[in-house]
């Protein structure tokens, strides 16, 4: 049956009030045992409203929305708390990606005030001999746990260090109406390599003897947990109003950007003209002081007359006299 109630998240927790003036919560969700978060694409009786899956370690709850934005950010709030890392995956806008960073800054601060004296945990206080197998994660029991219940394609079983920081563990998980979890230890033996303590121990010389040993055991049904980490397909990168300290998200260009065209060389003033001899250089030397020896070439080239000029000149000469004969 459903109720309808009103939410409020706080810290790792979610909190349902009969209505917003009520100071006494009638039920709490700790999302400790989170597992899933999904869509519910069936109809409401308010076409607006989204609805939510919520799957817990112990059963779903389906959750409603009162639209598609809201039911957005939900999902971004829930996933915030609970990975202390804001989604890339969600539709929404830079403002509420700036309220969800502050969120999980509030969310880590919160975590290490509450246990100020606890020291960040050692994954293993012993060293590993031989290679690392990629199933290996350093994470506790729920985690591994986790882990398996939520990604049941990548593999279902995972090693990682054991409770006492001394021996490595194995997690698996196979589903028998539900999820069935079993956690094998390996401990390092002195004479080196490692055993599976079970009830007939298993030796092993290395940490991938360990993994195959499961596998041949139960023939083929375990597999180890490989968990590929999805690489962003665009560069993105966050800009700053300078009018109103707004903080946007930009997706830079997939092509790649046009080369500004290079300016063709400059050409000797000296090689303008291949017809001519330098034409520029006789404009400078010409405009340039010249020694005042007599000898000087450039001196007499300047002075002396060019030929063209020498015929003009008799040419007008001519035309003078002969204005001055007829007016005579």
């Amino acid at each position: 049956a459903s109720r309808r109630l009103w939410t409020c998240l706080c810290g790792n927790s979610l909190y349902f009030f009969n209505n917003a003036k009520d100071a006494h919560y009638v039920d709490k969700l700790d999302l400790s045992g989170f597992v899933s978060l999904k869509d519910d694409s069936s109809r409401d009786r308010n076409l607006e409203a989204a609805r939510l899956i919520l799957r817990m370690k112990d059963g779903e709850i389906k959750l409603t929305a009162p639209n598609l934005e809201a039911r957005e950010l939900w999902k971004g709030f829930l996933h915030s708390v609970i990975d202390l890392n804001v989604p890339s995956s969600l539709t929404l806008l830079p403002g509420q990606l700036q309220i969800l960073k502050e969120v999980v800054e509030k969310e880590r601060t919160r975590r290490r005030t509450r246990n100020p004296g606890r020291a960040p945990p050692s994954p293993l206080s012993v060293p590993l001999v031989g290679e690392i197998p990629a199933c290996f994660r350093p994470v506790s029991r729920t985690e591994a746990e986790v882990l398996l219940e939520r990604h049941p394609d990548c593999g279902n079983m995972l090693l990682r260090p054991g409770r006492d920081g001394c021996s490595l563990a194995v997690t698996t998980r196979q589903d028998l109406n539900g999820s069935v979890f079993r956690h094998y230890r390996v401990t390092q033996r002195d004479q080196g390599g490692y055993v599976i303590d079970v009830e007939n121990p298993i030796p092993c010389a290395t940490l991938h003897d360990v993994i195959d040993a499961l596998v041949e055991k139960t023939a083929g049904t375990l597999q180890p947990f490989l968990l590929e980490e999805p690489y962003e397909e665009n560069i993105t990168y966050v800009s700053a109003n300078d009018e109103n300290g707004e903080k946007i998200l930009h997706t830079a260009p997939s092509c790649p950007l046009p080369r500004v065209p290079a300016l063709p060389p400059k050409q000797d003033r000296w090689c303008t003209s291949p017809l001519s001899r330098s034409p520029a250089a006789d404009r400078r030397t010409l405009t340039s002081p010249v020694p005042a020896s007599p000898t000087n070439p450039m001196r007499r080239l300047i002075l002396s007359p060019s030929p063209l000029t020498q015929t003009l000149n008799e040419e007008l000469k001519m035309t003078l006299e002969k204005r001055r004969t007829s007016q005579d």
